[in-house]
């Protein structure tokens, strides 16, 4: 399922990146990688605060729903 659909203090592992090869990389460099652990950390108005690698990072629904969980 996307990382969008992912409620609130769940956890998932990513199983895939989709998009383009440009928006694929960019999610990369930002720890967004097959096997890699995220959490949601909150979601407001449809946008989302994912912890990653100890990071906090927000994205937007159009990225969230290119990352499958």
């Amino acid at each position: 399922m996307p990382l969008s659909m992912v409620k609130e203090g769940e956890s998932g592992r990513i199983k895939k990146v989709g998009g383009k090869e440009e928006t694929r990389r960019f999610l990369g460099t930002l720890g967004f990688v097959n096997g890699g652990s995220v959490t949601v950390i909150s979601k407001i108005a449809g946008n989302l605060i994912v912890n990653i690698r100890d990071s906090r990072i927000a994205l937007g629904t159009d990225l969230a729903n290119k990352i499958l969980v």
